[in-house]
C-alpha cells in the first residue's frame, strides 16, 4: 500500500502562523509562501510572508520576534557594568563593536570619556576592526554561499578563524567577549599581540586580493548581484538604512569619520561608496562590495594602531587598563543618546537616568539591522523569487539585533 506522504489540507493557512495576506484577499494565480524562518536561508530565525504571482515577488511581509532576546527591560534592571554582556548578545558576530558604543556613551554621561588613556583608546579601536573584519567575513562568505558558491564560504571562514582565535587569547571568549569596560578594559593585551596581529595582517592582504577575485569580480557573481535589489539614495536615507547598506547607495556617511569617536579623529582611512559599477547605483553587488573595500579600510586602520601600540603608546609595567573603572556607576539625571558605527551601520542607545540610581530608568537600542531590514519590501516587490534571497542576504541583518 502506498504511503500519503503529505496530504493538503485547505485550513492549513488558516491555523498556521499569522499572515498578513488571508486566502480571500488572493488573486486566482497568487500564493502566499513561508521563507523562513530557518537559519540557512534567511539569514537567522527570519520569517518572510513571500506574495507570488508565479516566480514574481507581489510583496513580502518580515515577520519578526523569534529570536526576541529582552534586551531593553533586562537592561532596565541591572546596573550600567552589568549590561556589556547582554549588549554583546545583539550583534553577536560584532561584539566588540557594539560594546564600544554603548561603553564611550557611559563614559560621556559621566564625564570621563577625556580622561582615558591613549593606549585604552587604541586598543579599543584595534579590537573594534579585527572584529569588523570577521563580521565582514560572514557578511560576504554566508552571501556567496546563499546564491549557489560554497568555496568561498570555505576560505573565508578559514580566515576569520584567524581572528576569533586571537579574540579568544585576548578574553578568553570567542565572540560574547565583555573585554571593552566603562572607565577602561578587561585586561591589556597579551604579550606578543602586537606581532601576532602584524603577521595576521600579512598573511590576509593577498587572501583579500583572492576574495576580490573569487567573488566580487566573479562573472556569474555579477549576474546573480548587479541591478538586483537597487535601492535609491533617497529611500535609503527615508528608511533610516546605515552602514554599508547606505554606502552602497553612494552617500559617503560612516561615524568614525561624521563623530570621529575615539582616535578615529587620528588616524587615515577613507569610506567605500557604490559606484554602479557593475550594474545601477545601490544595487546588491554594491552593498557587497562595499563590505569588501571596508576590509581593506581596516586592514589599514589596523596596522595604524599597531604602530601606535609598539611605539608611541607600547605597553609599560605601569599601565593599569582598569584605572579609571568605577566602583560605582551613577551619572546625573538626564537623556542621553549615543551612537557609533559598527560593521552593519548605526548602533545607538537611547539612556534615561534618575541621577540616584546606578540602573537606568530606560535603555533603548536603535539597531541597525531593524532599519536595513524594514526596506526590504521596497527592493523585492516585481522581482524573482530566487532574487529575493540575494537582496535578504546583501542587507546583512543578524536577527538578535532586529529582535534585541
Amino acid at each position: 500500500m502506498q504511503q500519503i506522504q503529505y496530504k493538503y489540507r485547505p485550513e492549513n493557512l488558516t491555523i498556521s502562523e499569522p499572515n498578513k495576506y488571508k486566502p480571500e484577499d488572493l488573486y486566482s494565480e497568487e500564493m502566499v509562501l513561508n521563507l523562513g524562518p530557518q537559519h540557512p536561508s534567511t539569514h537567522g530565525v527570519l520569517r518572510l510572508e513571500v506574495l507570488t504571482d508565479g516566480e514574481i515577488v507581489v510583496d513580502v511581509v518580515s515577520h519578526l520576534g523569534y529570536l526576541h532576546r529582552c534586551f531593553e527591560k533586562h537592561a532596565e534592571s541591572l546596573p550600567f557594568n552589568q549590561i556589556i554582556p547582554y549588549v554583546d548578545r545583539m550583534d553577536y558576530v560584532a561584539a566588540m563593536n557594539s560594546e564600544l558604543a554603548y561603553v564611550m556613551g557611559i563614559e560621556k554621561m559621566l564625564g570621563i570619556d577625556k580622561d582615558l588613556p591613549k593606549r585604552v583608546e587604541y586598543i579599543r579601536v584595534l579590537v573594534a576592526e579585527l572584529n569588523r573584519l570577521a563580521s565582514h567575513f560572514i557578511a560576504i562568505g554566508t552571501y556567496a554561499l546563499d546564491i549557489g558558491a560554497a568555496t568561498p564560504f570555505l576560505w573565508i571562514f578559514r580566515d576569520r578563524e584567524h581572528i576569533m582565535r586571537m579574540l579568544e587569547w585576548l578574553c578568553g571568549a570567542r565572540m560574547l567577549y565583555n573585554y571593552v569596560w566603562v572607565g577602561g578594559l578587561f585586561y591589556d593585551l597579551p604579550v606578543g599581540f602586537e606581532e601576532r596581529c602584524r603577521e595576521f595582517i600579512d598573511y590576509l592582504k593577498p587572501k583579500l586580493i583572492e576574495l576580490q577575485q573569487l567573488v566580487i569580480e566573479n562573472h556569474i557573481f555579477i549576474n546573480r548581484t548587479a541591478n538586483i535589489g537597487v535601492l535609491p539614495l533617497p529611500m535609503a536615507i527615508n528608511y533610516g538604512c546605515t552602514g554599508p547598506v547606505l554606502r552602497g547607495s553612494g552617500l559617503k556617511w560612516d561615524l568614525r569619520k561624521v563623530d570621529a569617536y575615539s582616535v578615529y579623529g587620528e588616524i587615515d582611512f577613507d569610506i567605500p561608496v557604490g559606484k554602479g559599477e557593475m550594474g545601477k547605483v545601490g544595487d546588491c553587488w554594491d552593498r557587497n562590495n562595499v563590505r569588501v573595500q571596508e576590509c581593506w579600510e581596516s586592514v589599514k586602520i589596523i596596522e595604524q594602531c599597531l604602530e601606535k601600540l609598539t611605539k608611541e603608546h607600547k605597553r609599560t609595567t605601569d599601565f593599569d587598563p582598569q584605572a579609571l573603572v568605577p566602583k560605582k556607576i551613577r551619572p546625573p539625571k538626564m537623556d542621553f543618546y549615543c551612537r557609533a558605527e559598527n560593521p552593519k551601520g548605526e548602533l545607538g542607545f537611547f539612556i534615561r537616568t534618575d541621577g540616584r540610581s546606578d540602573i537606568p530608568t530606560r535603555v533603548k537600542a536603535r539597531a541597525c539591522s531593524f532599519n536595513n531590514l524594514s526596506v526590504l519590501p521596497e527592493l523585492s516587490r516585481g522581482g524573482m523569487i530566487a532574487d529575493l534571497v540575494a537582496v535578504i542576504g546583501s542587507l546583512d541583518v543578524v536577527m538578535g539585533e532586529v529582535d534585541r
